[in-house]
């Protein structure tokens, strides 16, 4: 059996956890999860019915379970401790960037994409109540500091790079973020990555293949 299980459909947050686990170097069964019909064994370990879902076969629990890991962010956290060999940790000097932008992925940029798509406005004098403030506030805080660094935290590339490259890698490619020379850049470095070619190699694959048979 692989280390570990991993629920996914390509045309999802899936892809950022594919590259997580290509850039940890971890040995990875795939489980593919069709939306119309859902998935009863998804359904028993992740309440959500949501992909990604990674379960861990190698902890020893006390109670015999395995552990099951959601939500991308998490998942990428996950893996950088626990393939500790693969250096996607941070150092003692980079945990500050490390922590503080993986959350602002996680939070505001997330939060800001996705109102934007839907249409949502915030009231103006109401942007305090909202976790992203404004879209644009979001965008230049993220431009500032990639501005600054080659990565997230500075000249090394940390699994951080993963989730916060995956939010520019997709708002690049369908317009949910703008076209800024420092997001461009960043994911020229990212994009040029074995583990980013081989992870998107497979999930391009897997959504051709879904295409022809529609």
């Amino acid at each position: 059996m692989a280390c570990y299980t991993f629920y996914t459909n390509p045309m999802s947050r899936g892809q950022i956890v594919r590259w997580a686990l290509h850039e940890a170097g971890a040995e990875y069964e795939t489980v593919i999860v069709d939306f119309a019909k859902g998935s009863p064994e998804l359904a028993a370990i992740n309440a959500m019915h949501k992909v990604p879902t990674l379960v861990d076969h190698g902890v020893d629990r006390r109670d015999g379970t395995d552990c099951v890991v959601t939500e991308a962010a998490a998942i990428c956290v996950y893996l950088a401790v626990a393939e500790p060999g693969a250096g996607l940790a941070p150092t003692d000097a980079e945990r500050a960037d490390y922590w503080r932008w993986m959350f602002f992925a996680a939070g505001p940029i997330e939060q800001a994409v996705v109102a934007r798509a839907m249409g949502w406005e915030v009231p103006e004098g109401r942007e305090g109540m909202v976790g992203f403030g404004s879209f644009d506030r979001t965008m230049d805080t993220l431009d500032q500091h990639l501005s600054a660094n080659a990565f997230v935290c500075g000249d090394r590339f940390t699994m951080a790079d993963v989730y916060v490259g995956s939010q520019v890698d997709w708002g690049l490619a369908f317009g949910s973020i703008p076209t800024r020379p420092a997001f461009e850049a960043y994911a020229e470095r990212f994009r040029a990555r074995e583990g980013y070619k081989a992870a998107k190699a497979i999930d391009n694959a897997l959504i051709e293949a879904v295409q022809k048979q529609g």
